[in-house]
């Protein structure tokens, strides 16, 4: 065994400030334990805190009382079957299973969290058996921030194209409101509310709103629970190796903290959750399907550094998923000073009425309102070799309501977009297509084509507002395909969209209990893993919203019991 002076001696280390990784500390400190909480750069929350904060918890404890209390365990079992099949461990998906709803039940016993039940919110295959068109996401309540304090400025900011005026979080009722403020007067004075007490905020010194809603209210409701309860944690620290002893027990850890090295001896043990490896390319190039880049909308110190020194300690990547990866489309904004600005095409636009998806043909490729993952894996499929990149394609009345990407609606400037060539804008289709690449005569013929399904309502080809899921993120005063609109006059814009992600979703291969497993399927004693860091639940499949953050609350959870009841080292 190694010779280390020990710097410090903790009984549990957990490595990540996301959701994964404070349920984990949290847990453990309820539990009885010495915890120290790291993170690796300035600010606490991770992915978590630019995340939508939906939280997919099935047999959740508000179900029944938001109408879904037929919901069984049977039925979700069956769509999972449907859904993810093989692609995951049988035994992962029933622990999940099994211990969401305590996971959220010993959260809000101990006042960390505090969710709401989505009463609709359909699974993002609605016409499998075994799917609900709500009551198995929870979402944050809005939190406020300046319950934390003067360590406020320690949590990640959200993203800063999913704010308004420079600071203030909305929802998607908060923008509705606002698109409408000059033509009701309901939504006048609701968005006069929201104006106001942002701009109290700013005067009272904040940097940016303190209404926190989606994924910052969630890492901000944890981060409060670590304060309130004093659990120690230090930023700017990294996780740089595992120590184990000659049992192979994870004995320690070294971390890297201002230019210095610290050995940290731990008791129990160790729960890595740093966030997965989207911004590592020689990991994306190991499990990445073909183009791929530097387009992640994950927080680029997601590197792979858990991943990396647990694979040094003898643990081994997951097998059988379907995809490495929580995909999305993601269009990019090269300024002319050669930074770069990402936007996720989520669920805003690409259901609304009025806008299609056209590949390098100029030709339709995919159901525009299906879910983003769905949106790129069609972008890979294609027969005639990968879709990327891609293009959205809407006309001035679709722009002027919806926006595209960056490209902010309610007539808001879009010049400065043109200009860096984000936006592509053109009079005609015919000259549009001349601007993107694509043959003039099929992108009119797509159009056509696409404007006579919706005359009708349907869309044959690919079934676009046919689910309930496609229908619930349209338009609902369009009817009666919500999600169907002719595409009309000019002028018409694009914006080019890749093969971006959310996440990765292969990681370390894990037991059910949350327990790091080697190449001969042993759990190597005292490493633990949750969030992105840990194999998916779901294996690399798409099921419904909110199925990152729900297994990295419950293996967090676990771990942190897990290692409450371990001997000492």
């Amino acid at each position: 065994m190694e010779n280390i002076e020990w710097s410090q001696t903790v009984d549990v280390l957990v490595a990540g400030s996301g959701a994964g990784g404070m349920s984990a500390a949290l847990t453990a400190h309820f539990e009885g334990q010495d915890v120290l909480l790291i993170e690796k750069t300035s600010r606490i929350g991770g992915s978590t805190a630019v995340s939508g904060g939906a939280i997919w918890i099935p047999l959740n404890p508000g179900a029944a009382a938001a109408g879904h209390g037929d919901d069984t365990y049977e039925k979700v079992w069956e769509y999972l079957r449907q859904i993810v099949g093989n692609a995951s461990p049988d035994d992962l998906k029933e622990s999940y299973l099994r211990n969401g709803p305590d996971m959220l039940d010993y959260m809000r016993a101990h006042q960390v969290l505090d969710v709401a039940t989505r009463a609709y919110s359909p699974d993002y295959y609605p016409d499998r058996p075994g799917a609900a068109l709500g009551g198995r996401v929870v979402d944050p309540t809005a939190f406020d921030g300046k319950q934390l304090g003067g360590h406020f400025k320690e949590l990640r900011d959200p993203l800063k194209e999913f704010v308004v005026l420079g600071g203030m979080m909305v929802t998607v009722t908060d923008v509705y409101h606002l698109l409408a403020a000059t033509r009701s007067l309901k939504s006048f004075w609701y968005s006069g509310k929201l104006v106001l007490n942002f701009w109290l905020d700013r005067l009272r010194g904040y940097h940016r709103g303190t209404r926190l809603l989606l994924g910052n209210a969630l890492a901000g409701q944890l981060f409060h629970a670590v304060l309130k309860h004093k659990v120690p944690y230090q930023l700017d620290t990294a996780a740089r190796r595992l120590h184990r002893d000659q049992d192979g027990r994870i004995i320690g850890i070294t971390v890297q903290q201002n230019g210095t090295q610290r050995h940290i001896r731990t008791r129990k043990g160790v729960v890595i959750a740093t966030g997965g490896f989207p911004w590592n390319a020689q990991l994306r190039e190991e499990f990445f399907p073909k183009p791929t880049g530097p387009w992640s909308m994950s927080p680029e110190d997601d590197s792979g550094d858990g991943i990396l020194l647990m694979r040094d300690a003898g643990a081994v990547m997951g097998t059988g998923h379907v995809a490495p990866a929580s995909w999305a489309p993601v269009s990019l904004w090269t300024k002319p000073d050669g930074t770069v600005t990402r936007y996720p095409h989520l669920v805003w636009e690409r259901a609304k009425p009025g806008l299609i998806a056209v590949n390098h043909k100029g030709e339709r490729f995919v159901n525009e309102s299906t879910s983003y993952h769905e949106f790129v894996k069609a972008m890979y499929a294609s027969a005639d070799g990968p879709e990327i990149p891609a293009w959205l394609l809407c006309d001035r009345q679709f722009i002027d309501t919806w926006g595209l990407g960056l490209a902010l609606p309610g007539g808001r400037p879009r010049q400065h977009l043109i200009r860096d060539k984000y936006l592509v804008e053109a009079p005609t289709l015919a000259a549009l297509a001349g601007k993107i690449g694509v043959d003039a005569r099929r992108l009119q013929a797509t159009v056509t084509r696409y404007n006579q399904f919706a005359a009708k309502a349907e869309d044959p080809d690919f079934g676009k507002g046919s689910t309930a899921y496609n229908r619930n993120l349209g338009d609902p005063s369009h009817q009666p395909n919500p999600c169907l609109r002719a595409i009309g006059d000019g002028p018409y814009y694009a914006v080019q969209v890749v093969a971006g992600d959310i996440g990765t979703s292969c990681g370390i291969h894990t037991d059910p209990g949350a327990r790091a497993l080697d190449a001969d399927g042993r759990a190597i004693p005292g490493l633990f893993v949750a969030g992105n860091d840990m194999q998916s639940v779901f294996g690399g499949t798409y099921p419904g919203s909110g199925i990152t953050l729900g297994p990295a609350l419950t293996f967090g959870w676990m771990a942190g019991r897990a290692l409450a009841t371990m001997n000492n080292e």
